[in-house]
Formats: structure tokens, C-alpha cells, sequence
């Protein structure tokens, strides 16, 4: 499940999100948050046509994650990617305030419209940037929901991240500890057709 929220330009993706530690097999979930770009696309049909709304490149992420062993909502691995190279995000950026208050975070972020810790502002449209910055709060209360500390079990996880199965699928075929998996809770994403 995916909650999008589109602009004119731009768009904000909040989503429950699992992930598998390549290297040693533990394992993260949490929520998700995605800065997209929206281009605009040609025109098509009447007036009254529908149009296609794409987000398509992202311009920055954070991950409010939790690891699975961890108590939930200790945050021990939340991170945010400032900046990407095309699709692929630039390496996880730990800040003590991001692991500390991570909401209290992420609305400073949306707030500053991503001008914090001496980083440039996104570069958005100057009303899609206005519009951004007013929502902080509803964009922070729709993570909380999100969160680590709302998915308490395997089936409840892959409920939220079906959408994803095949790039769980793809983390399972390459780790590089794979004795280390915890089988019983990967089984809903290694077993769903």
C-alpha cells in the first residue's frame, strides 16, 4: 500500500516499507517516505479526459526503519538519502536528531523543504515548494501510521509491502549470508504467487 500525495510538480510517497540486509541478513521495516519529481506529460483526449500522472525520479528518501529484533520504535537504523544518482539512492545518511525524535525530524525536513544541516532546499516550483511546506504536518501524522511500531507480525507486513515482493525477492536471492534468514517471517514474500 502505497498513500501518494501529487502537486503540480512533485509528489510525496509514505509507505511501509521491509528490507533485507544484504551483508548480514537482519532485517528492517518501517516507513517510507520518497520525494518524486512529476513531469508533466503530453496532453491526451477531450477537456474532460483523464490525464497520466507519473512520479517518477526520486530526489530524496527517508527510511524510519526499526530492525526486526529490535523493540519497536527504537529507530536504530533510520536513515534518509539526501540525494540520488538517477534511481539508485546515495549512501544512508545517520543523523543523532533522525534516530532521537524521528517524526519530530521528518517534519523539520518537510518544513524546511529539505534545508537543514547546512544542505541546499529542494529545487521545486515555488508554489508546489509553498504548498510542501504547509503539509509537514499531515505528512509526518500519515508516516506515524506507517510506522515500525503499527506492523506487529509477518502477515501484517507483507499486507503492506505485497507491492514490493519481488525486490524482497531479488534482496533474498543475493545475501550474502543466507543461513542467517529468518525463514518464518520471509515466508510470505518468498512463498506468495
Amino acid at each position: 500500500m502505497q498513500h501518494i500525495i501529487a502537486l503540480s510538480r512533485v509528489a510525496v510517497i509514505v509507505r511501509h516499507w521491509f528490507e533485507i540486509d544484504l551483508d548480514d541478513s537482519s532485517m528492517e521495516h518501517g516507513v517510507r517516505i520518497e520525494l518524486r519529481d512529476l513531469p508533466a506529460q503530453p496532453r491526451r483526449g477531450s477537456e474532460s479526459a483523464a490525464q497520466v500522472i507519473t512520479a517518477d525520479q526520486p530526489l530524496w528518501r527517508a527510511d524510519l526503519f526499526d530492525r526486526h529484533t529490535d523493540a519497536p520504535g527504537t529507530f536504530a537504523v533510520a536513515h534518509f538519502h539526501p540525494s540520488f544518482l538517477g534511481n539508485e539512492p546515495c549512501e544512508r545518511v545517520f543523523e543523532p536528531e533522525l534516530t532521537a525524535s524521528p517524526f519530530d525530524w521528518l517534519g523539520h525536513q518537510f518544513a524546511a523543504l529539505g534545508g537543514t544541516g547546512n544542505r541546499d532546499p529542494w529545487k521545486l516550483e515555488r508554489a508546489d515548494a509553498a504548498e510542501l511546506s504547509g503539509m509537514s504536518a499531515a505528512i509526518v501524522m500519515l508516516a506515524r501510521t506507517l510506522g515500525p511500531d503499527q506492523c506487529t507480525s509477518a502477515a501484517q507486513c507483507y499486507a503492506l509491502t505485497r507491492d514490493a515482493r519481488e525486490a524482497v525477492r531479488i534482496m533474498i536471492a543475493t545475501l550474502r549470508q543466507p543461513g542467517r534468514l529468518d525463514q518464518e517471517w520471509t515466508a510470505p514474500w518468498r512463498e506468495a504467487a
